[in-house]
């Protein structure tokens, strides 16, 4: 592992470039993006469109983007990352109708009640993309040359994309939020974009040196592993990308997937990354007495960031 970062380009855009080489091989990034809306419909507070992607010319990606109903102007847009949980039926219904791990209202009307659109996707292997086994899914890919965890990157990104185009979205001010895999999702989709101009991850923050050391490896989904990434970079160093752009991250004190010793290190780590660049109060890691789930005070605190900087 580098934990020192000597070997890692000097500019953020290269070193955003070296990250995204990790990812395996991708489709084009710039590969005209198509959608299809499956249907439309108002629901308590806000309008609903199913959508359907032709982002990666491989298959279809099923989406729901939600927006406030009674929005009169270009409003902001948060990029909602769905989790794991092995409940692969469940993906991007998540976004809509919730899940035990996270709390009410489900994050599509908390989001439309405070003034934001919303987009979440499915992604690979969930939802209306069980099309084989995580575990199929990732060795196809492995013989193919591709990562997993890139090509959900990859979807996340062109979800981005589509978002500029939307002349109901606020380019300007597009958030990521996340739980678990989602959280992870978070981080990776801000580190690589600059466009995500707020960042908050839930209970996935974890130190690649200290989940080794403390032997959770199998905590995490296969999804998750990118081959090589241990050599060029640590989770401090994939976060520093985000910076000076503002980021919370919220955990659980006794969570064993975000080992406190590595939440310090990361925190320690970011702590100065912003002071450098002159933003201190934009990165912020709140601990809470919890585990692998949303509190109400993570969802209030959630709720508070994005208000004070999207």
């Amino acid at each position: 592992m580098n934990p020192s970062g000597k070997n890692l380009p000097a500019s953020k855009p290269e070193r955003r470039e070296a990250l995204y080489q990790l990812l395996g091989n991708l489709p084009d990034r710039h590969r005209p993006i198509s959608v299809k809306v499956i249907a439309r419909e108002e629901t308590d507070g806000y309008g609903l469109e199913k959508l359907l992607f032709d982002f990666n010319g491989l298959e279809p990606v099923p989406a729901y983007f939600t927006k406030p109903t009674r929005a009169e102007e270009k409003v902001p847009v948060v990029v909602f990352n769905h989790s794991h949980f092995g409940q692969y039926g469940v993906g991007k219904s998540e976004y809509l109708l919730g899940r035990d791990e996270l709390q009410r209202p489900p994050y599509a009307a908390a989001l439309a009640r405070a003034g934001y659109a919303g987009l979440c996707l499915d992604a690979w292997g969930f939802g209306e993309r069980q099309g084989g086994t995580e575990s199929a899914i990732f060795k196809e890919m492995l013989w193919k040359g591709q990562v997993m965890w890139g090509m959900m990157v990859y979807d996340q990104l062109r979800a981005v994309d589509y978002l500029a185009t939307r002349e109901d979205v606020d380019g300007k001010r597009i958030a990521t939020v996340g739980l678990s895999m989602g959280s992870t999702m978070a981080w990776w989709l801000a580190a690589l974009d600059e466009r995500v101009r707020v960042c908050v991850d839930l209970c996935c923050l974890t130190d690649f040196g200290t989940l080794i050391e403390e032997q959770g490896l199998d905590l995490h989904g296969v999804y998750y592993y990118v081959p090589g990434l241990l050599n060029h970079f640590t989770t401090s160093q994939i976060n520093g990308l985000i910076a000076p752009r503002p980021h919370l991250a919220l955990a659980g004190r006794f969570d064993p997937l975000t080992p406190l010793r590595g939440l310090e290190k990361i925190d320690r780590a970011l702590r100065e990354i912003y002071r450098q660049e002159g933003a201190p109060d934009a990165w912020q890691l709140r601990i809470y007495e919890a585990g692998h789930q949303e509190t109400p005070a993570m969802r209030a605190d959630v709720l508070a960031f994005l208000k004070q900087w999207l």
